[in-house]
């Protein structure tokens, strides 16, 4: 009789552990659900991330061309300043204005910069053929100075602002 009793009891305890076994088995299931919709938050996180850097990268670059850009237009409105003030201070005759020497250009433009050049340098020498002594050549001069300036600072913007964006990428990419 004591031997049922202890099989009884046992397979009581059989059957408990056999309910606690299912329930664990359940929380489990659920734990992997969690864990495998964690991990994929995280991928989808880490891509955000990535996006943002590039967006970062893209404004950061966008505002170094901003900056380039506006220096340019600080300098071409000095320029313009001083080309107003010269051709108000240049004398107006009759036969200048009626005349236009034509004078042939040998030199082939290859880039907007130099087709640009060529025209100021061609409207400087009609400046100067409007001026009756030489005291306009000091300021055409002058412009052709500030032309040449205005080109040697876009050329030393662009060398700066391409290493600016080397540094960018290798400070991006070092992180």
């Amino acid at each position: 009789m004591t031997g049922m009793i202890l099989d009884g009891v046992l397979m009581l305890l059989l059957v408990a552990a056999l309910g606690y076994g299912v329930r664990l088995e359940k929380k489990l299931s659920a734990l992997r659900a969690g864990q495998q919709a964690f991990a994929s938050a995280v991928t989808e996180l880490n891509a955000a991330a990535g996006r943002a850097e590039a967006a970062l990268a893209n404004l950061r670059a966008s505002g170094q061309e901003t900056d380039l850009l506006h220096d340019r237009i600080v300098k071409a409105r000095e320029v313009k300043a001083q080309l107003e003030s010269l051709i108000a201070r240049a004398p107006v005759t009759p036969k200048a204005a009626d005349q236009e020497v034509a004078k042939p250009v040998l030199i082939a433009a290859a880039t907007a910069e130099d087709e640009r050049a060529l025209r100021m340098a061609a409207l400087a020498e009609r400046i100067q053929g409007m001026a009756p002594s030489t005291r306009a050549a000091q300021p055409v001069a002058a412009i052709l100075g500030a032309l040449n300036a205005g080109r040697t600072a876009n050329q030393a913007a662009k060398q700066s602002l391409n290493q600016s964006r080397r540094n960018l990428d290798e400070d991006l990419f070092a992180a």
